[in-house]
């Protein structure tokens, strides 16, 4: 329950304020949040390494249980270019930035 809750907070402030979130997961340790995907997903991945990638999604039953899918580093970056372009879209110039100095920093 306490990786939901952590995880809860972790994509409220990456969706809204995109800075450095991180999470304790029990299996996979430490892991980082690079971006939100909508309201009820993000991306995260370890930290350390940075070579196992997630989308996390909270369930939305009763429980609220967060899901850790493991995903592929091109399926990972794809992600993060659809969100560049949509921020590019939308104007949220800060945002974009931010993000985009992520992407530099993980897959370049």
């Amino acid at each position: 329950m306490l990786v939901v809750l952590q995880f809860l907070e972790a994509l409220r402030q990456s969706y809204f304020y995109m800075h450095e979130t991180y999470i304790h997961h029990p299996t996979f340790g430490l892991l980082y949040s690079l971006c939100s995907i909508g309201e009820t997903q993000g991306l995260f991945t370890t930290l350390y390494a940075q070579r196992l990638f997630f989308r996390a999604t909270i369930d939305p039953s009763p429980r609220e249980q967060a899901i850790f899918e493991p995903i592929s580093r091109s399926e990972a970056r794809q992600i993060i270019e659809e969100t560049l372009r949509d921020l590019r879209r939308t104007g949220a110039n800060e945002r974009f930035s931010t993000l985009q100095q992520v992407y530099r920093s993980t897959f370049m």
